[in-house]
């Protein structure tokens, strides 16, 4: 039976590391995967109708790019491995989104990759992996 697994994919060694090893895996079992480019934004921030207008054009300017750059090469790279495989790009908070992805695209399982950082900042504010680890609706995998 085919599963989706969802990907965050960000262009970095640590996403590739992640891409990698569901990849390994999707072959093994006849999974599919789904790569998750999360943009962050926030919505927070008050601005006017020609700052909306302005923000919204350079927003699909950026996923535009992302696309081009940073996605499309994987796709082909995961095709040729002979693995089914979509993209999902989007903006938001990174973890709610990956979150909000996975149940969109009822997918059964989450992996990305770990940054390393373990500075004050990721303690004090939490870090990616460690939000998904906690309010996933799926189980979640961290890549080193």
């Amino acid at each position: 039976m085919s599963r989706k697994i969802v990907v965050g994919f960000d262009g970095s060694e640590a996403s590739r590391r992640a891409l990698d090893f569901a990849v390994s895996r999707a072959k093994v079992l006849g999974d599919a995967i789904v790569v998750a480019h999360v943009l962050e934004w926030s919505p927070y921030s008050f601005l006017t109708p020609n700052e909306i207008e302005e923000r919204h054009r350079r927003r699909n300017e950026e996923l535009q790019r992302a696309e081009q750059a940073i996605i499309a090469p994987v796709l082909k790279a995961v095709e040729d491995a002979g693995v089914p495989v979509i993209s999902v790009m989007k903006y938001g908070h990174i973890a709610e989104t990956l979150c909000k992805i996975a149940e969109d695209e009822d997918a059964a399982l989450i992996f990305i990759g770990r940054m390393g950082n373990s500075g004050l900042s990721s303690r004090i504010f939490g870090s990616v992996a460690g939000t998904l680890a906690q309010v996933a609706p799926v189980p979640v995998t961290i890549v080193p």
